[in-house]
């Protein structure tokens, strides 16, 4: 059956435009701001809609989005509370699909069947967790897949032709391709090389190719965009959000403003782009 995720990502093939995946992180900087900043990203321009599980020890991030978790941890935001985001959010957007993006040691304690439960329960339609590696698909991935939730992979630069297809394996959703080697928010993406490495993945799997990591402006998003199904950004998002908090990392009047503007902005320059042949 067709998820919330394979529909957005049809609708918008025939529409022929790129999807715009945000990512913030939950609980950042308080339960209140990031649920009220959730429910304002679709009414900005997000088609999909990336939430950080916050963890300890977030290893693939970069210095943005490691102060996001830390500040949301502090915060006293839990996997529960992050579910309930979820909940919160389905009763005024039925259609919008969510992510919930992050790392397995939360998920292993909370455990991992009423994990996933949960997640159905809540509305959530996918999972990325990027420490969890095809070889233990039996832990989380095909549990997930058997109760509707796409599991999304990422592909790298260094994933070379061998290792793809084990990559590719029980991917569903979309395949998320890292435009840059390292960790994220670090380094801007060169569009030809991305272009060329979506193309190689395309030639593999019939999935929507959404690729982040490093983009941050309009114009690098519309340069993505050209050669991809979708483009996702964070660390922009997340820094705008940190800019705005006081000494003491409290939130003021403007918070969530700031973070839906530059999600406006961004999904502006996605929406003027030349439209790119068929994905």
């Amino acid at each position: 059956m067709a998820t919330r995720i394979d529909k957005r990502f049809a609708a918008l093939k025939k529409e022929g435009r790129t999807a715009f995946v945000t990512f913030t992180t939950a609980g950042d900087p308080d339960y209140e701001t990031s649920l009220e900043l959730l429910k304002r990203l679709p009414g900005a321009g997000a088609d999909v809609v990336e939430l950080g599980m916050p963890f300890s020890d977030p290893m693939a991030d970069g210095p943005a989005v490691q102060a996001s978790s830390q500040r949301a941890l502090k915060a006293g935001q839990t996997m529960k509370k992050t579910l309930q985001m979820v909940r919160e959010f389905r009763k005024q957007d039925n259609d919008t699909p969510i992510v919930l993006m992050g790392y397995y040691n939360p998920i292993y304690v909370y455990p991992v069947d009423a994990f996933i439960a949960d997640c159905v329960e809540a509305g959530v339609d996918g999972l990325i967790v990027v420490d969890v590696p095809p070889e233990a698909d039996d832990e989380l991935c095909l549990p997930a897949l058997k109760a509707g939730l796409n599991f999304i992979r990422l592909a790298t630069p260094t994933t070379d032709a061998k290792r793809l297809p084990v990559v590719l394996t029980n991917t569903s959703g979309f395949v998320y391709y890292v435009s840059i080697a390292g960790i994220t928010g670090t380094k801007a993406p060169d569009p030809g090389e991305v272009h060329a490495h979506v193309a190689s993945i395309k030639k593999k799997t019939e999935l929507p190719v959404a690729v982040g990591f490093g983009v941050k402006t309009p114009d690098q998003a519309r340069a993505i965009a050209q050669g991809a199904d979708g483009v996702v950004v964070g660390s922009a998002l997340v820094e705008a959000l940190r800019s705005t908090l006081d000494k003491d990392g409290r939130p003021g009047s403007e918070t969530v403003e700031k973070v839906v503007d530059v999600v406006r902005h961004i999904a502006g320059g996605l929406a003027t782009r030349e439209t790119a042949a068929v994905k």
